[in-house]
């Protein structure tokens, strides 16, 4: 009605959980959707799609990341790579290059590392393209200075 997002990975529940206090060493293979409240030192790989990750504030990922779908509030230290949306919460901390889809960053997130739109490159796309004005931007001080010099032309007129 008021034209709200659709509610990412919504179609998923949850279907694999590492709780808070859970340490993992080695690599996480899931489908479906995997929530993360505990720690991960390996790579987090989705082997179905959709897939949907969702890395709560007292999660951590100490390796690759590769899903469809990341909801993160949590630190991922290593690069990532979310196929279709990407959605940073304010407490989200990520070290390392992203790929992405689509991305959504909340105000507190934090990248360390490049973001790759994955989708920029895909052919068939339009390409965006800066057209040449005419004239340059007025600056603002440039407009105030004008307006000024119109105030003392009208009172010299007087």
């Amino acid at each position: 009605m008021f034209d709200k997002k659709p509610a990412k990975g919504a179609a998923h529940q949850i279907v694999s959980l590492i709780g808070k206090g859970t340490k993992v060493e080695g690599n996480i293979i899931f489908s479906g959707c995997l929530r993360v409240d505990g720690e991960i030192s390996g790579k987090v790989i989705a082997d179905s799609i959709p897939s949907t990750l969702i890395l709560s504030e007292h999660g951590v990922i100490n390796g690759h990341v590769d899903v469809t779908y990341l909801i993160a509030n949590g630190s991922i230290n290593g690069p990532v790579r979310v196929v279709e949306f990407l959605e940073l919460q304010p407490k989200a901390r990520v070290s390392g290059d992203v790929e992405y889809g689509m991305i959504e960053i909340q105000q507190g997130a934090v990248i360390e590392g490049r973001l790759l739109n994955q989708k920029a490159d895909s052919p068939g796309k339009p390409e965006l393209k800066m057209l040449k004005s005419e004239g340059s931007p007025q600056k603002p001080e440039d407009k105030a200075r004008k307006e000024l010099t119109e105030d003392q032309a009208r009172l010299e007129l007087a």
